[in-house]
């Protein structure tokens, strides 16, 4: 029988106290290098999160603020910020509304409601420190955060190359476009011969002209080894990208593949599926030759509604999705999933792919009630080196700090009550939190920590 004792030695406080000095690692991030804090109150209260809280509770500004490389100007954040005013009241009682709270309180040291007669006050306190470099090491430090994995193409001049790592996340080969039926080859088109960018935002309903068109199976060849070719050259960790639930994944033929191409003036779901799915098999055969180098890292569970997304994830895609890892036996996968009810069979899957792991709680998953729902589900199902135990997905480290304390005191609640039911020691539940914190994520994305941090 599990000695018990130790439950009663510890509090969830107690806990929480010990798990909020545990390092950790965040391994899916968008923060700008030499940029890393909020530019001002409207990259607080307007993360798209918030956005999406604040249109339920009906403001008319659903659609994110003008997104990197550019930047909102100040009459942009104006307008949205006071627009949004009059439904914070009505959307306080959310999980991310709470965040923005902590982020405000902890951080700014401002606790008063957000007015129309005092939020000009509280940007500017947020803009005086924008450019403070100082201060944005400061509130990494609060986060417990040690590395950080952003875009490549977020890395500027390097700045902050001590704390940020670096993923590919360029080319949605498989994800839907609402209207659009050969998203796989405009990615690969918007790509080729050029240098790794920003993705194309979510429901875009324009797309830049190419500087090369793809018109033959050797096209396609030529767009995906060059894409390949500029992973190769840069220093990431993994590549970041999304699959569809709306894709019918199979293996494609290159006749089949040729026959597509010739009808892609008039392509439909059928051509959409053939595309994506022959793309993604040459891309995953492509990253498999590389050698163990790097992680495909992919989300799953979200698809585009005239705004932002829903969590919508079908029994096939994941049937098809082991069928995919298993035929790249060489090359690790990661999934970022935004299912809550899709967990246990991601997990299923994991027990039986080697090459299959989970990471942290993507956009619809990310509330205290999911989260620990999906953290105890994993716990139960998976070893710990088969799990990351946090990502914040935010775009300023302030972000990061807000969600970095939610799952801490999550994890805290789940842990000290397997303790109290005698599953783990307290001891146990401690060394668990580290490993699916830090030590996980160091050797399943092969992190490379300074010599001070290791």
């Amino acid at each position: 029988m599990v000695n018990t004792s130790q439950s009663s030695t510890k509090s969830r406080r107690e806990f929480f106290d010990e798990i909020s000095s545990l390092p950790v690692l965040d391994i899916h991030t968008h923060l700008v290098g030499g940029k890393l804090s909020a530019r001002g109150l409207h990259d607080i209260l307007l993360y798209h999160m918030s956005i999406s809280d604040l249109y339920a509770a009906g403001c008319k500004d659903a659609g994110r603020l003008t997104e990197y490389p550019r930047w909102p100007t100040r009459d942009e954040t104006i307008i949205r910020i006071e627009r949004a005013l009059p439904f914070l009241d009505a959307s306080r009682n959310t999980s991310t509304a709470w965040c923005i709270r902590r982020i405000l309180s902890d951080l700014y040291a401002w606790k008063d409601p957000i007015t129309v007669d005092n939020w000009r006050k509280l940007d500017d306190i947020i803009r005086e420190r924008a450019d403070d470099r100082a201060w944005q090491r400061e509130v990494v430090r609060q986060t417990g955060i040690r590395q950080f994995v952003t875009e490549f193409a977020r890395r500027e001049e390097g700045q902050d190359d001590d704390l940020l790592q670096y993923a590919l996340e360029w080319g949605f080969f498989t994800r839907c476009q609402a209207g659009e039926f050969d998203t796989a080859l405009c990615e690969l088109e918007r790509c080729w011969g050029n240098r790794p960018e920003s993705p194309m935002p979510i429901g875009t309903s324009s797309r830049p002209a190419p500087t090369r068109t793809i018109n033959s199976l050797d096209d396609v060849h030529a767009a995906v080894d060059d894409y390949v070719n500029n992973i190769s050259t840069v220093p990431v960790l993994s590549t970041a990208t999304h699959l569809s639930t709306d894709i019918n994944y199979c293996e494609i033929s290159e006749s089949e593949m040729t026959d597509a191409l010739s009808r892609r003036d008039r392509a439909s779901i059928e051509e959409r599926d053939i595309y994506a799915s022959y793309v993604n098999e040459r891309f995953l055969s492509a990253l498999e030759r590389l050698g163990d180098t790097l992680v495909f890292q992919f989300s799953i569970g979200a698809e585009p509604l005239p705004f932002e997304t829903g969590s919508r994830l079908s029994q096939q895609t994941i049937g098809q999705l082991g069928a995919m890892v298993s035929r790249h036996p060489g090359l690790r996968f990661q999934c970022l999933l935004a299912s809550r009810h899709a967990n246990q069979s991601l997990c299923s899957l994991c027990r039986e792919l080697p090459n299959l792991s989970v990471a942290g709680y993507w956009w619809h998953n990310f509330f205290p009630s999911v989260i620990g729902q999906v953290i105890e589900e994993r716990l139960d199902m998976l070893p710990t080196n088969k799990q990351v135990g946090f990502f914040s997905d935010a775009y300023v480290v302030e972000w990061a700090y807000a969600k970095v304390q939610i799952v801490r005191e999550v994890l805290a609640r789940i842990l000290s009550a397997k303790v109290e039911q005698g599953q783990y020691t307290c001891d146990e539940a401690l060394t668990i939190a580290h490993a699916i914190l830090f030590e996980s994520p160091k050797t399943l994305l092969r992190i490379q920590l300074p010599s001070n941090m290791s």
